[in-house]
């Protein structure tokens, strides 16, 4: 028997966050970043939780990554004054961080008698898609976990475009095709769907309809928009499905080397393409005929199944190329010693991944290392 859960409620488009001036509770739990504190956002949540009379606290310390310390140390102030609103304002890393809060706190205090929390998430980047995932990636010394469960989901997704208008052009590309890997990984799943298929197709072309424009002009609010929804849409479709193993290289890539997520995704995504769809071989696995049809929905050249696969490929590495993105693992600072001394932790790592099972093509070691080579 199958399933496909939605779960969160939606408010998206332009004012969005004015959702806020509805809410009703007695005291809201905020957890954010530094950035988010700067440069005025956060005074944007706290200013309409004060006209409805919703005192507040605070958690800004969360970095980008975030390990279990900082998950530590935000249970610690979120037990303080137990709220009954969770508030996550920022990208991936700080709404993955509330997740786990919300998450740990609750399953080692259930000697005391609470209600679990209404929450919200804000993702101020389109990207991770977090706020409609049970996902949450934290790490733990040179690895990152990654959780899974229902209860993490939020309750309501925020997606407001006017948060993501001034995101740097580096990190609009990284998390740009960190949305295109979400998408084409639910795609192939080995439990993908109907229904997660949908979502994924619709995300594919959004992000090559509208990341470029994104990445050009960061005021362009209608690309920005688009952009933003597709990262929710793929979210959508992966939370269901699962990811594969571009996700798994990618953790422990980014786990052990510190290259950030989407980076490391688009450093490894026509790579494992090429592998999943068996292009180096008779190029007919299941994956393969499904990135033909994406490459047919996309109006890429497709006349047979092999042609489809290698024109979703060029399709990936011109997207990246127009973005001014590092061309190999080498090209993000790690160092030829460094890399062949670590190889086989992050090959350990990837084969461990919680996102290794749903891969399309069963994969071993020495394959694993392969594509980290072929990627370097």
């Amino acid at each position: 028997m199958n399933q496909f859960l939605i779960k969160p409620r939606v408010q998206f488009g332009a004012n969005a966050l004015d959702y806020l001036s509805q809410v009703s509770a007695r005291h809201a739990f905020i957890v954010t970043d530094k950035a988010m504190v700067k440069f005025g956002l956060a005074d944007e949540v706290t200013r309409r939780l004060s006209q409805r009379g919703i005192a507040f606290s605070i958690y800004d310390d969360v970095a980008p990554d975030p390990d279990i310390s900082a998950i530590v140390n935000g249970m610690k102030i979120m037990d303080m004054h137990y709220p009954d609103l969770v508030i996550a304002l920022g990208g991936g890393s700080v709404i993955d961080a509330a997740k786990a809060v919300i998450y740990s706190l609750w399953h080692t205090r259930k000697d005391v008698n609470r209600a679990k929390p209404q929450f919200i998430a804000i993702p101020t980047t389109s990207g991770t898609g977090s706020e409609v995932t049970a996902f949450s990636v934290i790490k733990s010394q040179s690895e990152k976990l990654v959780l899974v469960d229902e209860f993490m989901l939020p309750d309501v997704a925020i997606l407001d475009p006017v948060l993501v208008k001034s995101v740097p052009a580096s990190i609009t590309a990284d998390t740009g095709m960190d949305v295109l890997c979400h998408a084409l990984e639910a795609y192939v799943s080995r439990t993908a769907s109907d229904f997660s298929d949908a979502l994924a197709e619709k995300a594919v072309q959004l992000v090559f309809g509208y990341l470029i424009d994104c990445h050009r002009e960061g005021s362009n609010v209608f690309a920005r928009e688009k952009m933003h929804n597709a990262s929710c849409i793929a979210g959508m479709a992966f939370t269901n499905a699962s990811l594969g193993i571009t996700h798994s290289l990618a953790h422990a890539l980014g786990g052990v080397f510190h290259v950030p997520h989407g980076r490391a995704n688009a450093l490894l995504m026509a790579q494992v393409v090429a592998f999943n769809a068996d292009l180096e071989g008779h190029c007919d696995t299941e994956a393969a005929k499904r990135y033909a049809s994406l490459a047919k929905n996309l109006s890429l050249p497709s006349s047979s199944v092999r042609e489809g696969v290698e024109s979703l490929i060029v399709a990936i590495n011109v997207l990246k190329d127009e973005m001014n993105m590092p061309k190999g693992i080498q090209a993000t600072g790690v160092s030829e010693i460094d890399f062949n001394t670590r190889l086989g932790e992050m090959v350990g790592q990837a084969l461990r991944d919680s996102c290794t099972p749903t891969n399309p093509r069963d994969v071993n070691e020495k394959q694993l290392e392969t594509l980290y080579r072929n990627a370097f």
